[in-house]
Order: C-alpha cells, then sequence, then structure tokens
C-alpha cells in the first residue's frame, strides 16, 4: 500500500498537479471552482490508512457556471479520461473528478437550493450529517466566486433554528431520562443500558451543537465528541456510564453528566438560567434533570411563532 496521506491533501494535490492543468489544455481560461466536499471520512477530517476502500482516493468536485456545463462539460470529462494518469500517489483515478454546477450539486446534496434562500423547513429536515459534509472539507480554488459565499451560509443554523434544533435533543433527554432507573428496578439492566446509550448520544449531539458543530453520523460522533469543549471531561463519565452493568452506577455517571451540559447551557447565555441540578422523579428513587425545563426556556427565547414549538412527531 502506498504511504498513507490525508484525503484532502491529496485531492489538493490532484487538483493542483493534474486536474488544473488538463482543465486548461481542454478549455483554456474558462472560470471554474473546484473543491473536496460531500461524502466520504477525508472530508470530515477522520481518514485513517483503514479508509483506503474503493471510494477513498483524489476526489474533486469541479463546478463551471451552469451556461457553460453543455457546452464544456462532456468535452473536459473526455479530456480528463483520456490524459489523467491512472494512479495518483498509488491510487486509482477513475471517475475521480465531478463536472458540474453550483445550484445542481447542492440541491441534490442537500435537498434544497440554498442560493434561493433557506426555509426553517430546509434546515430543519437536513440531516446534520449532510450539513457537516458541504461546510467542511476544501476549496481549492473558487473562480467562480460561488462556493465561499454559499458555504459561509450553511455554515450553522440561523438563531431561532439554532434555538429549536437544541431544544430538540434536550425533549428527547426528557422523555426517557427516568427509564434508566424504572429498566433497572424491574431486573432490566439490558433495556436500562440502551436507555442509557440513547441518552449518551443526546448529550454528545447537545454538546456539539452548543459548540456550534453539526453532528455527524454515528460512525464519527465519538471523534466529533472528543473535540468539543466538553469532551475531554465528559469523556470518561459517559464512557463509565455506558460500562456499568447496574443501574445506579449508570444513573451516578449520567446525573454528572446532565449537570455538566446543564452547565454549558447557562454559559451560553441563549435563556434565562435554568438550575442545573439532578434531582427525584416524582418522589420516586430515580434521578433526572427534568430535561424539559431547558426545552422551554429555549422555545421561549425564539421569535420566529412557528418554531416555538415542537411538532407531535419529531
Amino acid at each position: 500500500m502506498p504511504t498513507f496521506l490525508p484525503g484532502l491533501e491529496l485531492s489538493r494535490r490532484f487538483y493542483t498537479e493534474t486536474v488544473r492543468p488538463l482543465l486548461e489544455e481542454a478549455a483554456p481560461g474558462l472560470p471554474h471552482s473546484a473543491a473536496r466536499i460531500g461524502g466520504g471520512s477525508e472530508v470530515l477530517g477522520y481518514d485513517t490508512p483503514r479508509s483506503r476502500g474503493p471510494e477513498w482516493g483524489p476526489r474533486l468536485q469541479l463546478f463551471l457556471r451552469a451556461r457553460d456545463l453543455p457546452g464544456h462539460a462532456g468535452r473536459i470529462r473526455h479530456h480528463l479520461a483520456e490524459h489523467l494518469p491512472r494512479t495518483f500517489h498509488g491510487h486509482p483515478t477513475h471517475h475521480c473528478v465531478e463536472v458540474t454546477h453550483t445550484t445542481a450539486w447542492f440541491t441534490a446534496t442537500l435537498g434544497f437550493d440554498p442560493t434561493q434562500g433557506i426555509t426553517p423547513a430546509d434546515w430543519l429536515t437536513t440531516p446534520t450529517q449532510l450539513l457537516a459534509e458541504v461546510t467542511a472539507g476544501a476549496v481549492f480554488h473558487d473562480g467562480l466566486h460561488q462556493l465561499g459565499p454559499l458555504r459561509h451560509t450553511l455554515r450553522w443554523y440561523p438563531r431561532d433554528v439554532w434555538l429549536h434544533v437544541m431544544a430538540r435533543q434536550w425533549q428527547r433527554v426528557a422523555e426517557r431520562e427516568a427509564f434508566v432507573g424504572r429498566c433497572g428496578e424491574v431486573g432490566d439492566e439490558l433495556g436500562s443500558a440502551m436507555i442509557a446509550a440513547h441518552l449518551t448520544r443526546r448529550l454528545m449531539r447537545l454538546c456539539l451543537l452548543m459548540d456550534r458543530r453539526y453532528p455527524p453520523y454515528d460512525k464519527w460522533l465519538g471523534s466529533a465528541f472528543a473535540r468539543t469543549t466538553a469532551g475531554h471531561r465528559l469523556t470518561p463519565v459517559l464512557t463509565a456510564a455506558l460500562a456499568a452493568t447496574d443501574w445506579h452506577t449508570r444513573e451516578k455517571h449520567l446525573s454528572y453528566a446532565y449537570e455538566a451540559v446543564a452547565g454549558i447551557h447557562n454559559q451560553l447565555n441563549l435563556t434565562d438560567r435554568v438550575d442545573p441540578a439532578t434531582r427525584p422523579y416524582r418522589s420516586g428513587p430515580f434521578r433526572v434533570l427534568h430535561a424539559e425545563r431547558f426545552t422551554r426556556a429555549l422555545l421561549a427565547r425564539v421569535s420566529d411563532p412557528s418554531l416555538r414549538q415542537l411538532p407531535d412527531d419529531f
């Protein structure tokens, strides 16, 4: 196997050393942009030597103006197919350059056209993984002056949407936080552990959202969480909660995590201060945060009436 080179750097060199000179031969002076964005572990910076499968390697998107695509795309694709080296730094180059235009690519990737404005529904129905993919990666050349502004617009939620998205996560915690103890109390330690894993995932996503980072899908969630402000402090706590073999120990670690994440919420000063202490659940033996308090506090600060309530089926 060739020496490992991170995928973004590999693609940058591929564009600079190989693709751009061939593009100048095929269409001299044609305005274009080039980037490595979209799917792939290298876009988020999580690729390792293990990543080097069939879909990993020198890859990029080549963006043309929409009006130039019909007259030039076919010739460019043909020229690249004829003249690209079979391998680049030991990796195959077949079908590694996507020739497209900005509107078509972003619409196909996100499901909406961000050049025409982004509605709250667009933000809320787009998986955070996709938003991470289009705002991470690297732009190698932006001759069209479109990728930079678009990625800047998509870099983070508008304030009301951000508050709404965090309120959703807190409400998911609220719905299940008592179940760690209730399952354990009837001898269902497996069910208790399963609920703890669900709650851990929600807390990790909350920490990312509070750091203004789009949570990636589960394969990379732990890696992304480790880079958050709270990651170094909470990783051992959440790990201990998941490793616990009895619900009392599991609940103790989760209670610490609840209070820590609640404290981060208060530090953001997005709402009035919410008491971060855990407390009994319905006068029972279970410790919970009553996370719905954070949901209500966030929604109370939303100015858009359409975002002040959570949908029944969210």
